[in-house]
C-alpha cells in the first residue's frame, strides 16, 4: 500500500512537472530565428555555474531597439569590444561573487520575498574573447537575425531603471571593469536571473521553456533541445574552480 501510494505521488509530481513545462514553453520566432547567413549577429550565453549572462558587441548596443541606458552604457564601456549583461537581485547578486559567498538567508529573501525584490543589472567589459574572458565556463553561441537583435536590445533597455534619461549606475560589479545598474522588474523564484537571460533570447525568436530555464544546466538543455544550439563547454585541461 504505501508503495503504491509513493508511487502514485510520483506519477502525479511528474504529471505536474510535465504541465508546468508545457504551459511555460515559448514558441520561437521563425521570422526572426534561426537568422540567413547574410544577416546574423552573435550573442553569447555564459553560464557561471547558478548564474548566466549574455555577450553582446559593443558595436550593436548603438542600433535599432537600443535607447538611452544602452547608448550610455556603450559610451561608458566604450574601451572594450564585447560587454556581458548579467540581472539579479540586488542584494544577493551583489554578495554572490562565487557560490563560496552562497548566504542561504538572502537566497531565500530573494526567492520568496511576496512582490518580489528590486533587481540590478551587471554590466561587465570584455578586453578579450569570450572564451578567454570565461575560461571555465559552459558558453553557447547563439545567431540572431538584425530584427532579431533589435527586439533583444529594446527588452534589454526594458531592464534598466532610468533618471532624468539615464542609467543609474550603483557601483562597482563583481569582477573585472564592471558597474552594477539599477534594474527595473521584480526578481523572485519565478523570475530569476537565468528566466530573464531565456525571455532576452525569445525575444530575438529563440524557443524556450521557462520552466527548464531556472537553472542554467535546464537553460543549456533547452537551447540545445528547443534551438539546436550546441555547448561549448570548458577545455578538458581546465578544471572548474
Amino acid at each position: 500500500m504505501i508503495l503504491r501510494r509513493l508511487a502514485l505521488a510520483l506519477a502525479g509530481l511528474l504529471a505536474i512537472s510535465g504541465l508546468v513545462v508545457f504551459l511555460t514553453a515559448s514558441p520561437g520566432d521563425p521570422t526572426l530565428y534561426p537568422p540567413a547567413a547574410s544577416d546574423t549577429h552573435t550573442i553569447h550565453l555564459v553560464s557561471h555555474g547558478w548564474h548566466s549572462g549574455l555577450v553582446i558587441a559593443r558595436g550593436d548596443l548603438t542600433g535599432e531597439g537600443a535607447g538611452p541606458a544602452l547608448r550610455a552604457i556603450a559610451l561608458r564601456f566604450r574601451a572594450y569590444p564585447d560587454l556581458e549583461f548579467g540581472w539579479g537581485e540586488a542584494r544577493f547578486y551583489r554578495a554572490t561573487p562565487t557560490l563560496a559567498e552562497f548566504d542561504l538567508r538572502l537566497a531565500l529573501e530573494a526567492l520568496f520575498t511576496p512582490g518580489g525584490r528590486a533587481g540590478v543589472v551587471q554590466v561587465v567589459g570584455l578586453e578579450r574573447t569570450v572564451r578567454e574572458s570565461f575560461p571555465h565556463s559552459d558558453i553557447v553561441t547563439v545567431p540572431v537575425s538584425s530584427a532579431g537583435l533589435s527586439r533583444l536590445l529594446a527588452r534589454l533597455e526594458a531592464s534598466f531603471r532610468l533618471a532624468d534619461g539615464q542609467p543609474v549606475a550603483g557601483g562597482p560589479g563583481l569582477y573585472g571593469p564592471s558597474l552594477f545598474y539599477e534594474g527595473e522588474g521584480r526578481f523572485s523564484y519565478a523570475n530569476v536571473c537565468n528566466h530573464w537571460a531565456a525571455r532576452l533570447l525569445n525575444a530575438a525568436g529563440v524557443p524556450v521553456t521557462i520552466a527548464l530555464d531556472t537553472h542554467p544546466v535546464g537553460l543549456l538543455l533547452d537551447l540545445r533541445w528547443r534551438a539546436g544550439l550546441a555547448t561549448r563547454a570548458p577545455p578538458s585541461n581546465l578544471s572548474k574552480p
